[in-house]
């Protein structure tokens, strides 16, 4: 059986060494399979690296690649098997929805390469036969991305980013020829996931000539494969006891070392299906991801999805950035809290409850405010709203 080894990924131009492993790793040419971690950090032991993988998790005829670790919402570690053809199959749907067009297609790296949707602008560069341009190793800023936008020169710039990074570089951009937004036009497109993006975000960014793409996927699904709300080319989007359900050629074959997950049902046809912990809708084709299941929010006997109310909030006067989610409330249950970095004087809880109740029903609006200079988060952009939770009992 063919081990999983792991792969420490640098951050930083160093990355670009990895460029022939993973070439190999997606030709499905490799004697193991990769798992991916950060440098100086070990690999998560619960996927037991170093070891072969199980039966069901590999297949000759088309070998598991990568393994990437996810904990999803519960801080579980698992590790989405992916085969070498749902990572070509991920890369080509990709390069055909963005730039169908000719010229040569380069990437910029701005997220780390360990998490998949860094993985992913490595694995794309290496099918397009281009080095990425890659940001320096350090927090995200407008100088590094003006940069290395720079230093680009492929005829299509593509670069993935999380909202929080596109509220930097538009931030920093108070006109709309100002570097930051001069070199974010220079993209064929700008791919914006990890996290819901709020409507005003999107809205700002394309007035200033911004070519945002707003991503939806996971590890499971070799990252973003719902792109502007519509499917890439081969994956089917469907709802289930409330649930989205992705299937097609782009999905793991499962988690390490738990066959049989729920999580993996078999599709018609045997086609690889993901079962995802987000609520949703797909009318006419277009998803709309409503928030996770177990974010859904109980307060007063009624189910509240979060992203209803982060939705009434946004572009509201004094909101830059909102997450929501619920606190225990010995009246209520749960009782909505709202997490807002503000832009010049933040609101009030009234005002907050004002504009919510305009929206929705007067049960759904928030019963505390916190006002912070930033988002809790986890990983790549993700809220964190089990800090956010902490954080709402601090405050009481």
């Amino acid at each position: 059986m063919r081990p999983l080894l792991p792969l420490a990924v640098p951050a930083g131009e160093a990355v670009l060494d990895l460029l022939p492993t993973l070439a190999q790793a997606l030709a499905g040419e490799l004697d193991h399979a990769l798992l991916p971690h950060a440098t100086g950090a070990a690999p998560d032991p619960a996927l037991r690296p170093g070891q072969p993988l199980d039966d069901g998790e590999d297949d000759p005829a088309d070998p598991t690649a990568v393994v990437v670790a996810t904990s999803g919402s519960t801080g579980t570690p698992k590790g989405a098997l992916l085969p070498a053809s749902a990572l070509r199959a991920s890369a080509a749907a990709t390069a055909a929805r963005l730039s169908p067009g000719p010229g040569s297609q380069q990437w910029v790296l701005a997220l780390p390469g360990h998490h998949v949707a860094g993985l992913q602008v490595l694995l794309r560069s290496v099918r397009a036969g281009t080095d990425p341009v890659v940001l320096p190793a350090g927090p995200f800023t407008p100088e590094a991305f003006v940069a290395a936008t720079a230093a680009a020169t492929g005829a299509q710039l593509l670069i993935s980013l999380v909202p929080t990074q596109l509220v930097r570089l538009l931030d920093a951009s108070p006109a709309v020829d100002s570097e930051p937004v001069a070199a974010l036009r220079r993209y064929a497109a700008v791919l914006v996931g990890s996290a819901a993006t709020p409507a005003p975000l999107l809205a700002r960014a394309r007035a200033a000539g911004v070519r945002v793409v707003t991503t939806y996927g996971s590890s499971e699904t070799c990252g973003g494969c719902v792109y502007d709300g519509r499917p890439l080319d081969g994956v089917r989007a469907e709802v289930e006891d409330g649930r989205l359900v992705l299937s097609g050629p782009v999905v793991a074959r499962g988690y390490r070392g738990l066959p049989g997950h729920p999580a993996f049902p078999t599709g018609p046809g045997h086609v690889r299906a993901f079962r995802t912990d987000d609520t949703g809708e797909v009318r006419d084709g277009t998803v709309r991801i409503l928030g996770r299941v177990d974010d859904l929010i109980t307060t007063g006997g009624l189910k509240l999805a979060p992203g209803l109310v982060e939705e009434a909030l946004t572009g509201m006067p004094g909101v830059a950035e909102v997450v929501v989610g619920g606190a225990p409330d010995p009246e209520w249950g749960q009782r909505v809290v709202a997490c807002v970095v503000p832009s010049g004087t933040p609101p009030t809880l009234a005002a907050v409850r004002e504009r919510v109740t305009g929206v929705l029903d007067r049960w759904a609006a928030p019963r505390q405010l916190l006002v912070l200079p930033e988002l809790p988060l986890r990983g790549p952009g993700k809220p964190d709203r089990t800090r956010l939770r902490a954080l709402a009992a601090q405050d009481r």
